[in-house]
């Protein structure tokens, strides 16, 4: 039996409550939180004011490119070195 895990978010109220192991609803399938091109998957809401997006597969993105993972890993923002002429 395989363990999955499990991803919590807070409703309106403050209360937490327990996501699916994908938000994925569509086909075909987005790329899950493990694979290379995860960033590809489909946008569920949306925050622009905040600076976040949750994607289908669990994993919220901020504007400055960081991550954070469904199992509660960050991942850094990518920052793009200047080009000097």
């Amino acid at each position: 039996m395989a363990l999955s895990t499990v991803t919590t978010a807070l409703d309106t109220s403050g209360t937490a409550q327990r996501l699916p192991d994908s938000l994925c609803r569509h086909t075909p399938h987005c790329p899950t939180a493990d694979s290379p091109d995860r960033e590809a998957a489909h946008v569920v809401a949306a925050h622009p004011e905040q600076g976040w997006s949750l994607l289908c597969n669990g994993i919220v993105c901020f504007e400055d490119t960081g991550e954070l993972m469904p199992d509660g890993q960050i991942v850094a923002p990518r920052r793009h070195l200047a080009v000097v002429a």
